[in-house]
C-alpha cells in the first residue's frame, strides 16, 4: 500500500501528496521552485531552479532516500531559457558522469509562473 510522502512547504493545491513510496520505490510527483520558508515560487528562473533541485533533496529526505538512490529525473521547463541553470545544479548533484541517474526535458506550458518543475523515481537499496 503507497505511503504519501509530504514536504512542509511543497504542498499541492490539489489533494495529493508530493510523493509517495511502495517499499523501496520512492515516485515524486511535480516539485516546483518554491520557497520552502513561504511555500511560494521565486521570482527569478534561476532561483526557482536552484529551489526546485534542493527541494528534490527535501523530499527524497523525507521519503528515506538519497541522491544515490535516484534512477530517473524528469525536467519540465516552460522554454529553453532555464537550460543553462539546470545543468548547473544536474552536476552539483552528480558530479561522478559514471553515476548518474536517467534524465529527460520536456518543454511544456507550465502554470502559475512556473519555469521548472521536477519529477524523480528513486530506488531505495
Amino acid at each position: 500500500m503507497p505511503q504519501s510522502i509530504d514536504v512542509p512547504g511543497l504542498t499541492h493545491k490539489v489533494p495529493i501528496p508530493v510523493g509517495s513510496r511502495v517499499g523501496n520505490v520512492l515516485c515524486s510527483s511535480a516539485i516546483a521552485g518554491k520557497d520552502p520558508a513561504t511555500g511560494k515560487l521565486a521570482d527569478a528562473p534561476a532561483e526557482q531552479v536552484r529551489l526546485a533541485f534542493a527541494n528534490i533533496k527535501r523530499f527524497l529526505e523525507a521519503g528515506g532516500a538519497t541522491l544515490d538512490h535516484v534512477v530517473k529525473l524528469a525536467v519540465y521547463i516552460k522554454d529553453d531559457s532555464v537550460r543553462e541553470h539546470i545543468n548547473e545544479h544536474w552536476l552539483a548533484l552528480w558530479p561522478d558522469a559514471a553515476h548518474r541517474p536517467a534524465r529527460h526535458v520536456t518543454v511544456y506550458d507550465l502554470q502559475h509562473g512556473m519555469v521548472i518543475q521536477l519529477e524523480t523515481l528513486a530506488v531505495i537499496a
